[in-house]
Formats: C-alpha cells, sequence, structure tokens
C-alpha cells in the first residue's frame, strides 16, 4: 500500500500503456478520438475487437467478399490508411496515440518512418516471442513471415494516420484469431499474398505472452529516458455468458434481496474468485470500528425535513435517502439532491452496490413530471438525476432519463440539472438520446482500477465507461466521472485512472472511501486516511482536471454545484 507522503509518480509526457480486454471498434474508437485530441501524455492501447472488418480511407468495398452480418461481423468505414482488413478474438490489437517526431530539420511528422517504426517494434516483439524469419515486403506495409521466399504470409497489418504531429490507429498481429474470417475479404488489398498466424506458424504462446513482448519493444523504442505507467484489466479465464453473470445480458436476479441474517454467508464464490485473481485476498472485518474520519456527524434541519415530506407525496426516490448519504442536509440545504429514476430495481449486480435487484417493473410514464415538481417545489437551484441500469430496455431507460432533463427545464429554465448514467451498454443510439437533452454535466463514474473491475461491476467495462465519456465529451457536454477507493486498488493505479480520465478530457471526478454494505459484498480493503484523499486531488488538479472533489465522505453528487459551476468558468477559459 502507498501511504500518505508517497505520492505517485506523475510526470510529464509519460509512456501509458493499458491492456483493456476486448473493446468493441466503435467504442476504441471514441477512446481513440479522445486520447489523440486532449491527452499530452503518449498512449498505447492494447486490446481484442468482437469480429469487424475495418475500411481504410480509400478501401475499396469490392474487397469485401460477403456480407459481413452473415459471418457474425460488423462492417465500418475508418479514418486510417490502408484497404479492408479483419479484427478479432485473439488478434492483439495495438493503437498508439503518441506524439511522433517531425523530419530532420523540423516541418510535419515523417510517416513513414513512422509506419517503419511500427513495423520494428512488431518485428522484434515476434523475434523475441521465438519467431525469427520475419521482416517486410517491398511496396506492402506491415509484417511478413519469409519475405523473401516464394511464400510470404502476412502476421501483422499495419494502418495509421498521422495529424498535427500525433497518431492514430496502428498494428494488429495475428496470434490465433480464426483464420476463416480472413477468407471472406481481400486482405488489406493484396490477392496474391497469404496471411498467417503465430498459431498457424507453430508459436504456442498466449495473449499475455505476446502483450508483454509489445510492452518490452514499445518501452525500448517510445519511453526511452521517460516512466512507463502500465495498468491492465483482468483477463476472463474462460469464453461466453457462462462467465458473465445474468445481470450483464438483462435478465435480472428475480431473487429479493438479501436481508439481515442471509448476509452472513459472505461474498459468492465468484466474487472471491474475482477478487482472488485481482489479488486481493483479504479484507477488513464488517465488525471493525470505523476510523474517526470516517463516522459522519449527521444534523437534520427542518428544511431537510420539509423536502422528504414533498418527496413523500410526490412517491419519488432519491439517492440521498437510499443510500444513506452522509451529506445529505448539506446538499439539501444549498439546494441540490440527487433523484433515482426508472425504477428501484438494477439489471446488474455489482460488488460493492446494495440496490434491489429483483426483475424490474415497467416504467412509470408520469415519473419525469413528477421530479420536475419535486424540483419546483423543494426550490433546487442543482438537480442530479441518476438511474438503475435497464438493460432489460430497448432504449436502456436512456428515453426516460431524456424526458426528466426536459420537464425539469420546462418547469424552470433556470436550474441546471446534472445526469449521473450507466453506460448504456455502449449504444450509440441511447447515449445520444441523453447527450441531446443536454444536461449541464454529464456524469458517469468508472468507479475502480483497471484490475478491479470484473469483481467491483462485472458487467460493465473500463474501456466502455472512457468511451462513454469520451462521446459526451465529443458532444459538447461538461464531463465528470468518480472513483470509489479501499476497496484493494493501490494509490498508483487511483493516479493511473486520474491520468486516463484526464487524458480524454474529464472536468470534474470525485473520489470517496468504500463502505461495505454488508457481508455478501466486496470487503473493504483499507481505510484511506484523509492525507491521501488530498493527494489524490493534487493530483488530479496536476494533471489538468478542473476539479476533484475528494474525501473520504465524498459520494458522486457532493458539491455537485460548485464543482459544475467551477469546471465551467474553467473551460471558457482554456
Amino acid at each position: 500500500m502507498t501511504t500518505a507522503g508517497d505520492a505517485p509518480t506523475v510526470g510529464a509526457s509519460q509512456l501509458r500503456v493499458r491492456w483493456l480486454g476486448t473493446v468493441p471498434y466503435g467504442e476504441a474508437s471514441d477512446l481513440q478520438h479522445a486520447f489523440f485530441e486532449h491527452g499530452n501524455d503518449d498512449w498505447l492501447l492494447l486490446l481484442e475487437h468482437p469480429h469487424v472488418y475495418t475500411l481504410g480511407a480509400n478501401a475499396d468495398l469490392a474487397n469485401v467478399l460477403v456480407e459481413p452480418a452473415s459471418v457474425g461481423a460488423e462492417c465500418l468505414r475508418t479514418d486510417r490508411g490502408g484497404d479492408v482488413t479483419y479484427h478479432g478474438p485473439g488478434q492483439l490489437v495495438g493503437y498508439p496515440v503518441l506524439s511522433v517526431p517531425g523530419k530532420r530539420g523540423g516541418g510535419m511528422a515523417d510517416t513513414v518512418a513512422y509506419v517503419r517504426s511500427v513495423e520494428q517494434l512488431v518485428i522484434g516483439a515476434l523475434n523475441d516471442l521465438g519467431l525469427t524469419h520475419v521482416g517486410r515486403l517491398e511496396q506492402y506495409p506491415g509484417v511478413w513471415v519469409a519475405p523473401e521466399s516464394d511464400n510470404p504470409r502476412k502476421i501483422a497489418a499495419i494502418g495509421v494516420r498521422l495529424t498535427r504531429g500525433r497518431s492514430m490507429h496502428g498494428f494488429a498481429i495475428n496470434v490465433d484469431p480464426d483464420m476463416s474470417m480472413f477468407t471472406h475479404i481481400v486482405p488489406c488489398g493484396i490477392a496474391d499474398k497469404s496471411v498467417t498466424s503465430l498459431a498457424q506458424e507453430g508459436i504456442e504462446v498466449t495473449m499475455s505472452d505476446v502483450i508483454d513482448a509489445v510492452v518490452t519493444r514499445a518501452t525500448a523504442m517510445w519511453a526511452v529516458d521517460r516512466d512507463v505507467d502500465r495498468a491492465d484489466i483482468i483477463r476472463r479465464s474462460t469464453e461466453g455468458d457462462d462467465d458473465l453473470s445474468p445481470f450483464s445480458r438483462g435478465l435480472g436476479a428475480g431473487l429479493p434481496v438479501k436481508t439481515g441474517a442471509d448476509h452472513r454467508a459472505g461474498p459468492s464464490l465468484r466474487l472471491q474468485g474475482r477478487l482472488a485473481q485481482a489479488g486481493v485476498v483479504d479484507g477488513i472485518d464488517l465488525m471493525e470500528r470505523k476510523p474517526e474520519w470516517m463516522r459522519a456527524k449527521i444534523s437534520i434541519g427542518a428544511r431537510p425535513l420539509e423536502l422528504k415530506k414533498t418527496l413523500r407525496d410526490l412517491q419519488l426516490v432519491t439517492v440521498c435517502e437510499e443510500a444513506g448519504c452522509p451529506n445529505l442536509s448539506e446538499c439539501w440545504s444549498d439546494g441540490t439532491a440527487t433523484f433515482m429514476i426508472n425504477g428501484e430495481r438494477c439489471t446488474r449486480k455489482c460488488g460493492f452496490c446494495l440496490v434491489d435487484t429483483r426483475l424490474p417493473e415497467a416504467l412509470d410514464p408520469q415519473e419525469p413530471a413528477r421530479v420536475a415538481e419535486a424540483v419546483a417545489r423543494m426550490e433546487l437551484e442543482f438537480a442530479v438525476v441518476t438511474t438503475v441500469a435497464r438493460d432489460d430496455l430497448p432504449d436502456e431507460g436512456a428515453g426516460a432519463m431524456a424526458a426528466t432533463v426536459r420537464a425539469i427545464r420546462d418547469r424552470n429554465a433556470d436550474v441546471q440539472v446534472e445526469v449521473l448514467i450507466s453506460d448504456c451498454r455502449g449504444q450509440a443510439s441511447a447515449l445520444d438520446l441523453i447527450f441531446e437533452s443536454r444536461p449541464d454535466v454529464l456524469n458517469h463514474n468508472v468507479e475502480t482500477v483497471p484490475r478491479l473491475q470484473r469483481a467491483v461491476r462485472p458487467s460493465a467495462g473500463y474501456a466502455r465507461s472512457l468511451a462513454v465519456l469520451s462521446r459526451a465529451k465529443r458532444a459538447g457536454l461538461l464531463t465528470k466521472s468518480g472513483l470509489v477507493v479501499g476497496m484493494g486498488e493501490t494509490d498508483d493505479e487511483i493516479a493511473s485512472v486520474l491520468a486516463d480520465l484526464a487524458g480524454i478530457g474529464v472536468s470534474i471526478v470525485t473520489i470517496g472511501q468504500y463502505l461495505r454494505p454488508t457481508s455478501t459484498h466486496l470487503p473493504v480493503d483499507r481505510w484511506v486516511v484523509p492525507e491521501q484523499f488530498s493527494m489524490f486531488a493534487a493530483i488530479g488538479r496536476e494533471l489538468g482536471i478542473d476539479h476533484v472533489e475528494s474525501s473520504p465522505l465524498t459520494r458522486s453528487s457532493f458539491h455537485a454545484k460548485q464543482a459544475a459551476a467551477e469546471s465551467a468558468v474553467a473551460v471558457s477559459l482554456h
């Protein structure tokens, strides 16, 4: 554990390496663009894609030989160079987002030299893995096996884009993909050359082996005399729905929330296994007394009691009450409250959350109007609207969220509205519904560090959450995210997440201490001391985040009005 005073390294122009697991192509594209547009550091994003065929800017569509959907693949046009290529499981894709030096004597970045450097990185990594007869083939970008023979075989595709001295896109190494997927296209538009993989060439390695080899070579090539910050999500041990909770498939549990004695059982074996895989094997006993700084002094005055009655009259739910937030009195007295819409039952089951996970009920079409009425009666200046995940609905519950924002504004155009949303399973149409309602702040929490994602929120994903925030930023919204700490992460990992959030242009971040709801939930790994929270805030500000609300009792909506005001001023000055 990093102690207060041992601040994580936050150097300028670091190389930040991220293994992100399986990421849909569109989400990876959103993330690349965000780091390209907002990040000052260099990133190397490593991932796998679901089956997809991608077309370069000048690709010939005739080189796609089948209807992609018939073989279970997407087909997307991109802004990289090159023709058509395939990405899918078993293929390591690397997206370097780098500042590329200009040509000798100054001027624009040397595209040819950069492509050669990417090829050399891949060649070196393949050599390190035991594949020695690899190199370049004249006139054909990429990396080839036996390039000087009568049967050269392409093992890695290269396709890049350089703009304003920054790179995007990159390389794809065939480790052990389904090679039949290449037969449905003319790979890279080259009809008379074949494609191969490490597995076909007799090199038996894991994806982790290939990742490590690539990172070693990338560090040597792109991180001379500077720090490397690496963060990995935990790879799934198996593939398929059997490794996912039913909540991630929109099914719900169909079971009542556990209460009382049921909580003595402890976390499920699945949750314990995910924690162990992430290196978290112990925790603080549930009955251990909380430290002094975690014991909130709650004072309920006349105004909060009056507002409680309004909520009861309108049959509304606030997260402030449901979560027993220690900041309720302060926020309500200050004219801020957080409403939870789309019902009280969530279609997911995160390892830290106590929300009801029984099968959800139908939406109430009058709920947006009732929230707007409550905001008016409570004379709120700043309303936060959050939602349970509704993976069971065609629009992921996004329509109701947008309707609630509009209803509040129709009653009082001066009320500021922050929305705290789910990832909508990455569905662009659902996210756009929310973005088009133009909330003053778009909040989506990453919750924890990459290593702990599968244990903390098995139905979500780190890359997807960053992509959601990236899309919101590109839509012109003020973006916000949050972390809960004390679940097994390190201070260095928190600094890495802050760097990622800063790198995609997030303006506001909240950081607070995790409190274990029951013994069936994730254990508390550590009590983070107030000095460390102050350190996190300082790191976030140093990285360029406009406002970091960081303290033991901070929750997502704490000081939301003040944070939005400060960030809006900062954005206007940028």
